[in-house]
This record gives C-alpha cells, structure tokens and sequence, in this order.
C-alpha cells in the first residue's frame, strides 16, 4: 500500500508538470547521492518504508533510522551549523524547544483526556447527537469548530476519546482518519488553531489572509466526513447512555478547562508580545504541564498513562528528528501547482520546516498554503501530531495501509477542497504585510535552513 500510495504521489507531480528530478533539485547536493538522490533522502525514505510494514515496532523503527541518519550525518555530510560534535550540539540546540514542546503537549493533552473522560461528559453527548451516520457527522463537525481555537492536538485526543466513549470502544479506522482530517482542517483558517498559521501571523501575514483557508477546510470536512461517518455507522453504532443518571464530576471538568485556557492563552500571549523569545523556550508545554501539576492536588490525573504516551511521543520526535536534518534549502517557485504539491509532501514530511521555507521564499497564496500544509499530513497518520496522538489512544490506527485503505476519503476530501478553493478564489499570491496583488515577489533564490519542526 504504501509501494501504491509513493507511485501516486509521482503520479500527482508528473500531472501538474514537475518531475521527481526537478524536486531534488530544490535540494543540497554537496553529499554523496544515488542516482541523483541525496543519500540522507534515501535514509529517511527507508525509516518511513518501515515504520509502514512494521507498523508493530514503529518506534524501534523510528529510532532506528533516526540514529542512522545522525551518524550519517556526523560522520559524512556535517549538519546544517556545522560538523562533528559542535554541529550536533548546535543542531539540538536549535530543535531542542519544539521537540520539548511536542513532547509536553502529546504526554500533557493525553492526561487532559483521560481527565476529559472520567469527568464522565462523554456519557452525556449520546443524548445530544442525531442518530445514524448523521450524529457521526455532526460529532467531525464539533471537532472541526473545536479546532478552529484550540490546538490540533487537543481536538483530536478530546474528539478521540469521545469517539470511543459513544462508540464503546468500537471505532473504524476510516472514522480515525477523519478525526485526524477535522482536527487540523479545523484550524487551518485560525492563526490560533495551528502551528503553521501561527508561524505565518508571527511573520507577519494577516489572519484575514489565511482565512480563506476555511473554503477548502470546509468542503473536504463535506467530502471525507460523510463517508466516513457512514462507515463508522456501518461498524459501530452511538450508544446510548440509557435512562440512568450521568453524575457529572465538575471538578475534573473544571481541570481540562483550566489546561486549555492555560495553552491558548500562554500560545496567544508569547506570539503577540513575546514572539522574540518563542524560539528560546518552550512556554505552551510547560504551560500546560504547570496546569496539570497544579491541578493534580485537586484531581489526581492518571499518571500512569504516561510510559505508554510517551513511547508514542518519542516515534514522532524520530520522526520530526529525521526530517530536520533533510538537506531540504529551498522550495519551487510559489504557484498553486507547487503549493499543492506541499500537501502531498506534508504527508510524510514535516510541515513546520516547509511553512518555514515559505515564508522566507515569500510570494504565496497563504490561505491556499495554510490548507495545505495543515491538512496535508492527514492522509498518512505519522503525518501529523494530531496522528499521532490519537494513534496513542487507539493503538489500530497505526498502520499505513490500513489507514490509506479505509481513509481514502480524506486524500479525496484535500483534493476537491483544494479544486474548490482554486476555482472560486483563484491564484492570489500576498506579500506578507500588505494585500493581494496580481504579482508576487520573486521567490528567494538562496538557500535557506530548516526550522525546528514539531
């Protein structure tokens, strides 16, 4: 499956004119390569390869690759500041806070669920959702609008355990997928709602230029979302909680909103008046774990929950670990061709790096970018944190094939939003700061480096 899905993936560039060696073009090639492939590339390609067959041991996996792809890289190529020890110290000295912050978020956000759950809220959505595959629908939805203020992370853990509440424990992958789906194309329009936007609203592009984002965001969630609840109809009903009464615990309820008000306020507070330090320290994980600790006197959250969420925590810092050391340095030329493509690779790279290089290249169509690289990585689940972190808590849904197989509705969902979007708004490429004009900026022509991916 995922032999078929790469093959597509080609088929995707060779359709909107850019072959696979004018991709890597776009790469630095002073190390060694095969065939015109930068060996790094091969090694990261070979990681992710195995973390889809052996979808049993994606973190030994992962760990694996990531350390072949270090001593590659510290032993042959150098990294980005510099080679040997010093390089390798100065690359982790530059990834160290976003690594941190993803960590914090996926152990933190874990224990906010189970917090969520046992606040016994989820036995009460029954009584509230239609029934049939409508109530499915409208539960995507929730998650889409809950997304749209809170991270992408939170909204899939809380839209999972709801799911699996309802559903008692019987959730279809295909349904999984498009929790994924509605959690980040969710906050695709919203400078809050993701990473990327936030990176873009720090930049300087204004939140009225990713809103737009929404059109597409809005009719993938119509495309991926009614499939897939029919499926999960299909699997699972919603059941319902009976007749007996629900004793809410308003204390625990009380905790997860305190952790969510502490994130979103900590996230807009540093980006707003702080935003020259975001890189230097990781202030929303730590926020949200100063919540928890002192909340805990209160409620005891699950600490044991923690050895297991944290190895699925560690696979994706693998992960984002492999790809920031990429010799990726610079983008194609921004059109609606190239940002398209974005999306696709999303999907099995990070996005954080390839908003990075955007917004430094300039001459994009932010709202067409923001949709892309925030629901791009929807369509493989190791290719988004919100992936991850519902993989976390229905451990099923790490599988590639399964996921591309009953999931197919979201990479149709990206597709005819993107189709969409493009028809109705057209091309409008935005110099950050001003307002759209028919000409964009020449993109940079000199390479540019990698920031920390999450």
């Amino acid at each position: 499956m995922k032999r078929h899905f790469f093959f597509i993936f080609l088929a995707v560039l060779a359709t909107i004119g850019l072959t696979p060696e004018e991709v890597w073009a776009y790469t630095r090639l002073d190390g060694p390569s095969v065939a015109g492939i930068p060996v790094d590339f091969i090694l990261f390609a070979m990681t992710l390869i195995g973390v889809a067959l052996f979808h049993n041991r994606v973190l030994q996996v992962a760990l694996s690759g990531m350390t072949v792809i270090l001593l590659y890289n510290f032993l042959v190529t150098g990294f980005k500041q510099g080679s040997g020890m010093s390089g390798l110290v100065a690359h982790f000295g530059h990834e160290w806070v976003i690594l941190t912050n993803l960590f914090c978020l996926l152990v933190g956000f874990a224990l906010l669920a189970d917090q969520f759950e046992r606040s016994h809220v989820p036995l009460l959505i029954p009584k509230a959702l239609p029934g049939g595959w409508v109530g499915n629908f409208v539960l995507l939805t929730l998650i889409f609008i809950l997304s749209s203020f809170l991270d992408n992370i939170a909204a899939a853990i809380i839209g999972g355990t709801v799911a699996m509440s309802i559903f008692n424990k019987k959730v279809h992958i295909g349904y999984v997928a498009a929790i994924v789906a509605a959690s980040n194309a969710g906050g695709a329009g919203s400078v809050v709602g993701d990473t990327t936007t936030t990176m873009m609203w720090i930049a300087g592009v204004s939140p009225l230029d990713v809103l737009p984002a929404y059109l597409a965001a809005v009719v993938a969630l119509v495309v991926f979302g009614i499939p897939a609840s029919i499926q999960q109809a299909k699997h699972a009903s919603i059941v319902s909680g009976g007749d007996e009464t629900v004793h809410v615990d308003k204390a625990r309820l009380a905790i997860v909103f305190i952790i969510l008000v502490a994130a979103i306020a900590t996230n807009v507070t540093v980006n707003i008046r702080f935003n020259h330090l975001a890189d230097h320290f990781p202030f929303i994980g730590v926020a949200v774990w100063v919540a928890l600790i002192a909340t805990s006197f209160w409620r005891t959250p699950d600490w044991k929950l923690i050895p297991g969420t944290a190895g699925g925590s560690l696979f994706l810092l693998a992960l984002v670990t492999c790809a920031s050391l990429m010799p990726v340095e610079k983008l194609p030329a921004p059109s609606w061709e190239s940002t398209l493509i974005l999306g696709f690779i999303s999907s099995i790279f990070d996005n954080i790096p390839l908003t990075a290089l955007a917004i430094k290249q300039g001459g994009y169509d932010w709202g067409m970018l923001a949709y892309t690289v925030g629901f791009g990585g929807s369509m493989i689940w190791f290719g988004s944190s919100a992936g991850v972190a519902i993989s976390n808590i229905i451990h099923e849904a790490k599988s590639v094939g399964d996921w591309l197989k009953n999931g197919w509705h979201v990479a149709m969902g990206y597709v005819v939003g993107f189709a969409v979007m493009l028809a109705v708004l057209g091309w409008q490429p935005t110099p950050i700061g001003n307002t759209p004009s028919a000409a964009a900026p020449a993109p940079s022509q000199s390479g540019t480096q990698l920031t920390p991916p999450r």
